[in-house]
């Protein structure tokens, strides 16, 4: 070998040496990353791909069920099939969309909220596309789902009521939670996820939506679920037992809807425990549930009639000659009147310049208490509030339950008003007059209550004078659980400190009403002895317009909405009273026909006679079955 070749022969090696030695550093590099997978970091990566192949899956909980005093099922579940959207795990979301308007009715109006939801919420989150699936529907995007990434499909519960219009305004619905209640709790995101909207549902909305559970599930690679690894069901929420009797309810919404405006409350006189309590128009709320549409809210929403609006504790109105028997309270309680006080009725009454008329043109002679309740003298009334003062009458009145809110456990209950000199000042700015205590003695004026308000105020008078308060549901612990007060949990007998021989000279006079020839409402008394009942008529003027003045055929020709309203309390049986109750027909008319109302229903009542039966069982902190 030459000098050129060996030469040529070093060079050769070093390349090769070097060559060599990085490939050897280069599978060093390697092994050891692949060491470092393989065997350092290899519970990580396993945890990882586990992670891909697992899925945890929240629970909607179950909703608990409504009852009535019976037992009777008010609110339930039913099974909803539906179809959502997890828009991490699709490459489209619009593409995945349109895919699905292709299998499903899916409005502009949907496809909009679905995006503003998506826009909303963590990109993991759920989103309901489409609920309240048929069979067939669901079993259309199940055999679709591989070419559907991020779609699952989900077989929850939705609320259902089956009494429909006749306890809308009590139980109130149920509806997705809105941004502000998310905001508060996240797992409201979940979807099928409901929350009460307005009545029971809202005011025990805690306590009836209980704690969400988890599933965790194995998928594939397409996302189709493969099997369930764990699952918790979470808390089923609390059942709720109303006070109210079903039988009676129905009955007296029936009654109602003869009428276009009307409300009416039937409580236990004892406990002021509500058996009844309905509101016409009325609204179906599974139309809530299910979805109502822009057309149909627009409907309810713009009624002059207010079907979304529950009369019977937001409706406030002129009490008219129902609040006579407080007056009289008041002038006998401050010792204004005597219990054999009279005053002559010319049919008028002067107090200086001013004129104040007896609904009774001729008006009733010498009348004292008792046949002035019977025949609803005004001019004896105003007589007594001459005397006994705004401030007495506004005292006495508040006692009743009258002038704010009963303390009922249903949202939204408006306050009614007892005007006195400081509220006018304040609110209108201008001084008390004289003349404006005599209106208020006949309960008009400035004077407003509502139809629960004008119940309780019976039940008090009509159970010797104890301070109950009305209340819907009889779950102590339920309600205890809601913050409700004690005095609703289990009802207290609080006397409120009257005579007793003035009340019952104010129910004896009642019993009039309805028994003697001459009473305002004898014409709707009760005739079997056992269940007769008692009470007061009244007539609020809508405007001043009175049929004595235009007479009979020209006030038919009154538009309705210038109407006066009637009402009518009562109670029964009138020697025992276990039922008391109230009724207003808006812009009725006479009270003729609040008290023909008050005549049937207050009749079967009786005949029912839930008072009499024993409740359901498991009402007291007891847990019911929830499925």
């Amino acid at each position: 070998m030459d000098r050129r070749d060996a030469d040529r022969y070093k060079v050769l090696t070093r390349r090769a040496v070097l060559i060599g030695s990085a490939q050897i550093g280069l599978i060093g590099v390697l092994v050891g990353r692949l060491y470092d997978l393989e065997v350092v970091q290899a519970s990580k990566y396993k945890l990882l791909a586990r992670d891909n192949s697992i899925s945890l899956r929240f629970i909607v909980p179950i909703r608990g069920r409504i009852f009535d005093r019976f037992g009777a099922e008010l609110a339930t579940n039913r099974r909803n099939y539906r179809v959502l959207l997890v828009p991490e795990q699709t490459n489209d979301v619009e593409a995945t969309l349109d895919k699905l308007g292709d299998m499903l009715p899916i409005d502009t109006e949907q496809r909009r909220n679905i995006e503003r939801l998506i826009e909303e919420r963590d990109a993991f989150i759920p989103v309901t596309v489409a609920s309240h699936l048929t069979w067939k529907q669901f079993a259309s995007i199940n055999v679709r789902i591989p070419s559907l990434p991020g779609v699952q499909l989900g077989v929850g519960l939705t609320r259902h009521y089956p009494m429909g219009t006749e306890l809308a305004h009590i139980l109130g619905y149920v509806g997705a939670p809105t941004q502000k209640n998310v905001q508060n709790n996240p797992l409201l995101e979940l979807p099928g996820f409901q929350v009460g909207k307005s009545g029971i549902e809202k005011q025990y909305d805690l306590a009836l939506r209980g704690k969400a559970g988890y599933r965790r599930v194995e998928v594939n690679a397409m996302g189709r679920e493969v099997r369930e690894l764990e699952r918790n069901n979470g808390t089923p929420g609390s059942n709720i037992n109303l006070t109210i009797d079903v039988r009676l309810q129905s009955f007296l919404s029936q009654r109602l809807a003869a009428h276009r405006v009307a409300a009416g409350v039937v409580l236990d006189a004892a406990t002021c425990d509500v058996l009844a309590m309905a509101s016409v128009p009325s609204y179906d709320p599974n139309d809530f549930v299910l979805g109502i549409t822009n057309a149909e809210w627009h409907r309810l929403n713009d009624d002059h009639r207010h079907p979304l609006n529950d009369l019977a504790i937001t409706g406030q109105f002129p009490p008219g000659s129902t609040f006579k028997p407080v007056v009289a309270m008041a002038g006998l309680e401050c010792g204004a009147i005597q219990p054999d006080t009279k005053f002559f009725c010319p049919g008028y009454y002067k107090l200086g310049d001013a004129v104040f008329h007896c609904w009774k043109l001729g008006g009733h002679g010498l009348i004292g208490l008792q046949g002035a309740i019977e025949q609803s003298c005004d001019v004896f009334f105003y007589n007594v509030a001459h005397r006994t003062g705004i401030m007495n009458i506004a005292h006495m009145a508040r006692r009743f339950g009258l002038g704010s809110p009963t303390g009922i456990d249903l949202p939204g209950e408006a306050p009614g008003l007892i005007p006195t000199p400081s509220w006018k000042e304040k609110a209108l700015g201008r001084p008390w007059e004289p003349g404006e205590t005599l209106i208020a003695g006949i309960g008009q004026g400035y004077v407003l209550t509502t139809p629960l308000q004008l119940a309780v105020m019976t039940a008090r008078l009509s159970n010797g004078g104890y301070g109950v308060t009305p209340r819907m549901v009889r779950n102590p612990a339920v309600m205890a659980a809601n913050d409700m007060p004690q005095s609703l949990a289990r009802p207290t007998h609080t006397p409120l400190g009257f005579n007793r021989a003035h009340v019952e000279l104010i129910l004896s006079a009642m019993k009039l009403v309805t028994s003697n020839p001459y009473g305002t409402a004898y014409d709707q008394r009760i005739t079997e002895p056992q269940f007769a009942m008692a009470g007061k008529t009244g007539t609020a003027q809508a405007r001043h317009l009175k049929i004595r003045t235009i007479g009979l055929g020209r006030y038919k020709l009154v538009p309705w909405i210038e109407r006066d309203h009637g009402l009518f309390i009562c109670f029964a049986p009138e020697d025992t009273p276990r039922y008391a109750a109230a009724f207003v027909i808006e812009h009725g008319g006479e009270s003729s026909r609040a008290a023909a109302i008050a005549h049937d229903v207050m009749l079967q009542a009786q005949l029912l006679a839930p008072l009499a039966r024993p409740a359901a069982s498991g009402l007291y902190g007891v847990a019911q079955e929830t499925s």
